[in-house]
């Protein structure tokens, strides 16, 4: 995916005001709207005309991408950073389905979550004279949906300065996590949204951290865990440390590595709560003195063990 120069698009210097912006877009769709236009690109170059507009002319994604596209040059090869928008507090508005389609991947990268193609979120109807709800993500560790905790969570919310040009203002907010909470779930924090009367609301979606030992579905964790030989093979009570507490969990002889345990009720708490699901893997030690060599030797005259044989596969 290659970045692109929504100001380039538009002709316009990164520090244009919003009525240059503005005048820049008029101008150039009496030029390429495909109803009027003789230029032979005049369809392809009207599309990027309205996404560089989408988000030139939003206070939101403007700020957002003005962070987010320094140092970028146009058509250089382009990741978004993982979990780059969630400091940032927006509106959510949405597109009509016309839009949605012409926008391009990058855009969708950029601004899935922040009112655009991807996130589906629309603005509705309110009530006369009440703020606009705000939109945000929270990133948080799966450790914190078992205790329900409280978490200082930094966002940027969307200012003009004294210039007109589009920025963020930072604000600290003490959030209480509830316990339980999931992937996607909505924290709703009542009149910290836009000013009206009343004020509208902030909306959190939650989001987890990779964890290095869990893997999150839906309320129910997975990891993996390793087990030496002789406890596959003679059975074992092993300990599992889990977001809940530690527990023991008992092996059954003869386990196979890429089997599974399903510990139940020890997932994300919830009604009902999620389950952990174990993946068995079996870790054998390595020959590195002459009494481990000398034992493994030994099994190799006492065992008449194939592990290629078909019956074990």
């Amino acid at each position: 995916m290659q970045f692109k120069d929504y100001y380039k698009t538009l002709g316009v210097a990164r520090d244009a005001k919003a009525d240059d912006i503005k005048k820049a877009f008029r101008k150039l769709a009496r030029k390429y709207h495909p109803d009027v236009s003789r230029e032979p690109d005049a369809e392809a170059r009207m599309k990027e005309l309205n996404e560089a507009n989408a988000v030139l002319s939003d206070p939101e994604k403007r700020a957002a991408y003005d962070q987010l596209g320094k140092g970028w040059q146009p058509g250089q090869d382009f990741r978004a950073p993982p979990g780059w928008d969630a400091p940032f507090e927006h509106a959510g508005r949405g597109y009509s389905p016309d839009e949605e389609a012409d926008f391009s991947d990058f855009f969708s990268e950029l601004f899935g979550r922040m009112g655009g193609a991807r996130s589906g979120r629309r603005g509705g109807a309110r009530a006369a004279g009440r703020g606009e709800d705000h939109h945000a993500r929270v990133i948080l560790d799966v450790e914190d949906a078992f205790g329900g905790v409280s978490r200082q969570i930094s966002l940027r919310v969307p200012a003009v300065d004294a210039s007109g040009r589009p920025g963020y203002q930072d604000r600290t907010l003490n959030v209480k996590i509830p316990r339980g909470v999931c992937p996607g779930q909505v924290i709703r924090l009542a009149g910290q949204g836009a000013p009206g009367a009343p004020a509208g609301d902030l909306l959190l979606e939650v989001e987890f951290r990779p964890h290095p030992r869990f893997r999150v579905d839906g309320r129910d964790l997975l990891l993996t865990l390793p087990l030496a030989p002789w406890e596959a093979a003679l059975g074992a009570v092993v300990p599992v440390a889990l977001p809940g507490g530690e527990v023991r969990v008992r092996v059954p002889e003869g386990a196979r590595g890429g089997s599974q345990l399903r510990l139940r009720g020890k997932g994300i708490p919830g009604e009902p709560p999620g389950d952990v699901l174990l993946d068995l893997r079996i870790v054998v030690p390595p020959a590195d003195t002459p009494r481990a060599r000398e034992f493994y030797e030994s099994m190799s005259r006492e065992f008449t063990f194939d592990p290629r044989s078909t019956e074990r596969t």
